[in-house]
């Protein structure tokens, strides 16, 4: 086995999911992260845990939803008590073909989300850690050969989290003092309201209230945005291409919508429920392990030198104690490229400018 596979599941184990002996722990493997799964299988016992073992599989999942006839029994008791008694759930992805649920309909894929919300929300009061296991369908979608991808993304995982840590802490204050963020960007003018929210340092371990593996980024919850956004980067959201994404936001709405690519994705996501129209999140990437994207949104919103905004859910991680969040059944990132002409404010000082912060060699106040 290829030592950095070991290295990476030792990380997932103790440094992301900080997993102790006697923790019950869910290890869902999706096709392709096999090898992943034998060395966080090993690592899991050789510290104690009871594991349990699910698969999965888009084309699984393909089968199933296509054969259904849309009524979905809400939060089925036998999957609910797996999560509901678990300490921890980590998810190795992988997959086969990036583009496996493409022919699902799209509103039977939203109703199996709703019928899943308690399900969903068991899941996320875990330790839950999602992690990818490098695999030649994603090295595609990349537009990578195989081995240059496993580099890629191994630079992005096997890091010094503790020193990012450190970084990361820097724009965390900053947004926790701050009340108006803007981001001006072409295409972009875009003010997002975050006062009395609490900015996480997404690195990488659930210690920070981190769930990601590789991560890399901070996130907060505004509660109110206003203006236009653009989002250029490229991505694949279930299963379809998507390009050049504008959102305009009035009183905190999505009033109106275009894409360049996949705007009918982008209505399907809009129009879920209630909370699919706000925002959940504002993260601002920082893992200069990442420098390109992928199509794959676990690495993409993390990359240097990017924003990205979730539609839909908020977590509660950056919420006051006893407050309520936007509520969805989706959450669903756009990225938009930083590193051109543009600037990231709050409160009026400029924090970051052509994808370089102000703490950084190369900033130009």
């Amino acid at each position: 086995m290829d030592e950095r596979v070991r290295e990476h599941a030792e990380t997932l184990v103790d440094w992301s999911a900080r997993i102790e002996a006697g923790d019950d722990v869910v290890v869902s493997v999706d096709e392709g992260a096999h090898d992943l799964a034998v060395a966080v299988a090993r690592a899991l016992g050789e510290r104690g845990a009871n594991v349990t073992t699910v698969y999965a599989s888009e084309e699984v999942q393909r089968a199933y939803l296509r054969a259904h006839d849309g009524e979905f029994d809400e939060d089925p008791i036998h999957e609910l008590s797996l999560y509901e008694n678990a300490d921890s759930v980590l998810s190795l992805g992988g997959g086969r073909n990036t583009a496996g649920m493409a022919d699902v309909p799209g509103e039977r894929t939203q109703r199996y989300g709703r019928a899943r919300q308690g399900i969903r929300e068991a899941r996320l009061d875990t330790d839950w850690v999602s992690t990818v296991h490098p695999t030649r369908s994603l090295a595609q979608q990349a537009g990578m050969a195989y081995a240059e991808y496993e580099e890629f993304v191994y630079d992005a995982t096997l890091r010094d989290w503790e020193s990012l840590a450190e970084e990361m802490d820097q724009l965390k204050e900053i947004l926790d003092d701050g009340e108006e963020v803007r981001i001006v960007n072409e295409g972009t003018d875009l003010t997002l309201f975050v006062d009395g929210r609490t900015a996480v340092n997404s690195a990488a371990s659930v210690a920070y209230d981190s769930h990601n593996l590789p991560s890399g980024e901070v996130f907060t919850a505004p509660y109110d945005t206003a203006g236009v956004v653009t989002f250029d980067v490229p991505m694949t959201i279930r299963g379809r291409d998507v390009r050049d994404v504008k959102l305009t936001f009035k009183d905190g709405v999505v009033v109106d919508w275009e894409a360049a690519q996949g705007e009918d994705v982008i209505d399907e996501i809009i129009q879920t429920d209630g909370g699919s129209r706000q925002l959940g999140e504002l993260g601002i990437g920082m893992n200069r392990g990442i420098d390109r994207p992928t199509g794959r949104i676990l690495f993409d919103e993390k990359m240097a030198g990017t924003v990205h905004l979730a539609l839909g859910r908020a977590y509660d991680a950056n919420l006051p104690e006893g407050e309520s969040g936007n509520d969805s059944a989706v959450h669903v990132d756009l990225i938009t490229d930083m590193t051109g002409d543009s600037r990231l404010e709050v409160d009026g000082e400029v924090v970051q400018r052509n994808g370089v912060f102000r703490w950084e060699e190369g900033f130009e106040g």
